[in-house]
C-alpha cells in the first residue's frame, strides 16, 4: 500500500484468505465453518469480510444482533446467518430477512414460536444455546425435555443446531474445566437428539477450541478472532496474519521547553526540553484515554513513540524527542509487525478490545 495521508484502517483480504485456509486445514472435510463477523467484523468491515468469506466457501456467518444481520442482507450477503443474541422485539425483522436466531431461554423460545406462528412459518431454522459453564446465556440440562416438547409440538420451528460456548479454551491450565464442558455438552446433546427424534448439528468450538481441542470440532466450528489474525497464544499467532493495520500521519511537530505542559489537564509537564508530534487519532476513533500518559505508544520510522499526556477526543501527542521524523510522516498504531496484542498488553487488556473499538469514522481501505 502507498503511504497513508490520513488516519486509515487497512484491511488485508489476502491475510483473511490465509487465516481461513489455515483454520480449515485443522478441520475434517465434513466439519462446517462458521465465520463470526459481529462487531463490524471485529472492528474491520463486516460487509467486506462477510462477502470475502462467502467467496472463500464459508458455510455460515454469525452476528450478535439482528441489526448486524440486516446490514449484511442489505449488502447482498446470502449465506445463512446465525444471530447469537437476538431480542424478541426484532424477531419479525429477523424472519423477514431470513436470519436464524439463537434461542437461549424459555422467554425467547416462547416469543419466537408465537411470532413465527403469526407469520405462518413452517420449520423455521432455530439454534438452541446450551449453558455448560460460561453462565452467560443458555438452557440447562434440566430444561432439555421441556424445550424438545415445545419444538415437537410447534411446526413453525425446526431446530437446526444445538450449541454451547467454551469459557476458557485458550487457557490450557483450565483444560479439565474445558474437557468437562465438552463432555457435558455431548451428553446433553445426545439426550436432546433422542427426545427430538432427529439429529441437529452440534457445535461448541470457538477459535481456541478449534486449535486446542480437535476432538470437539463436531459438525461445525465458530471462528472469530483467528480470522482476524490472532490465536490467543503465541504458538498459533505465528501461523496467522493480522488483517487490520491502523495507520495515521504526523499533523504537527512541537518543541516543548522544560516546565511546559502538554494537553488537557496538563497531564504531562516536561522535565527537560522535548519534541512532540500531534497525530489525528483519539478516543473518538477508538484509542481509549487509558492509553494516555505513556501507557500507549505508536511507531514512527520503526521507533516507539510513547503517548504524551492524555488522549484527546480527536488527537494524541507523542514523544518524538529521539526520533528523526517530519510532519506528514506515517504513524503505525498497529500492523503485522507491531500488533494489537502489543498495544493491548500495555494496559492489561486484549486484542479484541483494541480491534472492536475502532470507530466507523476511521477511513477503511482494502488490500485485495
Amino acid at each position: 500500500m502507498s503511504k497513508v495521508l490520513e488516519t486509515t484502517l487497512e484491511i488485508d483480504l489476502k491475510a483473511l484468505t490465509h487465516n481461513f485456509n489455515y483454520l480449515k486445514s485443522k478441520l475434517r472435510p465434513t466439519t462446517k465453518f462458521l465465520g463470526v463477523v459481529k462487531a463490524f467484523a471485529y472492528g474491520s468491515d463486516a460487509v467486506e469480510v462477510a462477502k470475502h468469506l462467502q467467496h472463500l466457501g464459508a458455510d455460515y456467518l454469525a452476528v450478535a444482533y439482528v441489526k448486524e444481520g440486516v446490514a449484511l442482507r442489505d449488502a447482498g450477503v446470502t449465506l445463512p446467518i446465525l444471530v447469537l443474541h437476538p431480542q424478541p422485539v426484532n424477531f419479525k425483522t429477523l424472519i423477514d430477512r431470513c436470519l436464524e436466531p439463537s434461542l437461549y431461554s424459555f422467554k425467547v423460545l416462547n416469543e419466537f414460536i408465537e411470532i413465527s406462528k403469526n407469520l405462518n412459518q413452517s420449520n423455521y431454522p432455530v439454534h438452541i444455546k446450551i449453558n455448560t459453564g460460561l453462565n452467560r446465556l443458555g438452557f440447562t440440562a434440566d430444561d432439555i425435555e421441556a424445550v424438545s416438547d415445545k419444538a415437537k409440538t410447534n411446526e413453525s420451528i425446526k431446530i437446526k443446531s444445538v450449541f454451547s460456548h467454551l469459557a476458557a479454551s485458550e487457557d490450557l491450565n483450565e483444560s479439565e474445566f474445558t474437557l468437562n464442558q465438552i463432555s457435558q455438552f455431548k451428553l446433553i446433546a445426545k439426550n436432546f437428539s433422542e427426545l427430538l427424534g432427529y439429529q441437529p448439528w452440534l457445535h461448541i468450538c470457538n477459535t481456541s477450541g478449534v486449535l486446542n481441542y480437535p476432538e470437539a470440532h463436531l459438525d461445525m466450528v465458530r471462528c472469530g478472532i483467528s480470522l482476524y489474525g490472532f490465536g490467543n497464544n503465541p504458538k498459533y499467532d505465528q501461523y496467522l496474519k493480522p488483517i487490520a493495520s491502523l495507520k495515521s500521519v504526523i499533523s504537527q511537530i512541537h518543541l516543548i521547553k522544560k516546565g511546559e505542559s502538554i494537553g488537557y489537564n496538563r497531564a504531562l509537564v516536561a522535565e527537560n526540553d522535548m519534541k512532540t508530534a500531534t497525530i489525528p487519532i483519539g478516543h473518538a476513533d477508538g484509542l481509549s484515554r487509558i492509553y494516555g500518559k505513556g501507557k500507549g505508544f505508536v511507531f514512527i520510522n520503526d521507533q516507539k513513540a510513547p503517548i504524551a499526556g492524555n488522549v484527546c477526543m480527536d488527537m494524541i501527542m507523542v514523544d518524538i524527542t529521539h526520533i528523526n521524523c517530519d510532519e506528514g510522516d506515517e504513524v503505525i498504531v498497529f500492523d503485522n509487525n507491531h500488533t494489537a496484542n502489543d498495544l493491548a498488553a500495555s494496559t492489561g487488556t486484549i486484542s479484541y478490545e483494541i480491534l472492536t473499538a475502532i470507530s466507523n469514522r476511521v477511513k477503511r481501505c482494502y488490500i485485495k
